[in-house]
């Protein structure tokens, strides 16, 4: 926020030696001030701002034609939806593993089954021959068909296990190929983001609460980065700016009340409260256009004095300061 110093003129002096003034400094008041310049670049489509007009803080009045950020967008927002495209699923091979995985796990089962069956009709055969009721060759196809079924459920197993490690490859590729390509997708994002805040950009807003002082553009001009759009002040509370003689220092000190006494009209004066929050901390020669009490003094502190605005303190109004 820059403050613009409305300097005064000519201070006004009942009589630079009358014993009797009845005031100890005079000054002008001044207002803080922002110059509202364009954030963005483009034909102002709509600025309902005038002169004297009081406005709310962030209150929009305006709009710059937003086109050319929002075609970016939406370029931006094509590139994710490619880059999802893009991205592969595990899921259809997925699919085909586990019904093989399934059938085999069947196989191994089936398997199992048989080879309980060999083994009770070997452990039967063995009793036969104890017997004498079998021979040894039966005992020995007994044990052969037991041995059989057994790898064959080895056999099975291993490739279950074959099937279990696919299915796992199947999805950790393309995991791996996904990642190579959802990399893309965070810049992408970012730049959507980048166009979200550039759009904000194109919204005209008054940054304080305040009066439009002046206004430079009109609907349906180009506005460039940085052109003055309006001026706007604060106006609710007024600082009157003064000048302190060395012998005035002793009686003002930052923080202190002070009583400030206006023209009311009719050779009427009208009295408010302020309070000092500013004093230089360097003397300077009085300016020429500046009288204080004690006639042109060689060297004078600048001070500010805080004043509420009761609706009738105007910019550049004159004010006289009583300690």
């Amino acid at each position: 926020m820059k403050k613009y110093i409305f300097f005064l003129t000519a201070f006004a002096v009942l009589a630079c030696n009358d014993p009797n003034q009845d005031y100890d400094a005079s000054g002008t008041f001044e207002a803080d001030e922002v110059m509202v310049t364009a954030k963005a670049t483009g034909n102002i489509l709509e600025l309902k701002v005038e002169e004297g007009q009081q406005l709310a803080q962030n209150q929009k009045v305006g709009t710059i034609d937003p086109a050319g950020v929002e075609l970016q967008k939406e370029q931006a927002i094509a590139t994710i939806e490619a880059i999802e495209q893009k991205t592969g699923s595990a899921a259809p091979q997925v699919q085909v593993l586990k019904s093989q995985h399934q059938s085999q796990r069947a196989q191994v089962a089936l398997l199992q089954e048989q080879l309980q069956n060999a083994v009770r009709e070997r452990n039967r055969t063995a009793n036969l021959v104890r017997a004498d009721a079998a021979t040894r060759k039966q005992l020995d196809d007994a044990n052969g068909q037991v041995h059989v079924i057994q790898r064959q459920i080895t056999s099975a197993q291993t490739q279950l296990n074959t099937v279990n490690q696919q299915i796992a490859a199947a999805r950790e590729n393309t995991s791996l190929q996904n990642r190579a390509v959802l990399s893309e997708r965070k810049p992408a994002e970012k730049r959507v983001q980048q166009f979200n805040e550039q759009l904000k950009n194109n919204s005209i807003e008054s940054p304080i609460s305040g009066m439009v002082l002046t206004k430079y553009a009109n609907e349906g001009e180009f506005a460039t980065t940085g052109k003055p759009i309006f001026k706007v002040a604060s106006m609710a509370v007024m600082t009157l700016k003064t000048y302190l003689t060395g012998d005035q220092l002793a009686q003002v000190k930052p923080g202190q009340q002070v009583r400030i006494l206006i023209d009311a009209g009719d050779g009427k004066t009208k009295e408010l409260p302020g309070t000092v929050y500013w004093i230089s901390s360097k003397a300077e020669f009085t300016p020429k256009t500046i009288q204080t009490k004690n006639e042109r003094a060689n060297l004078v502190y600048a001070a500010k004095i805080r004043v509420k605005n009761d609706g009738y303190l105007k910019i550049g109004m004159y004010g006289d300061v009583k300690f």
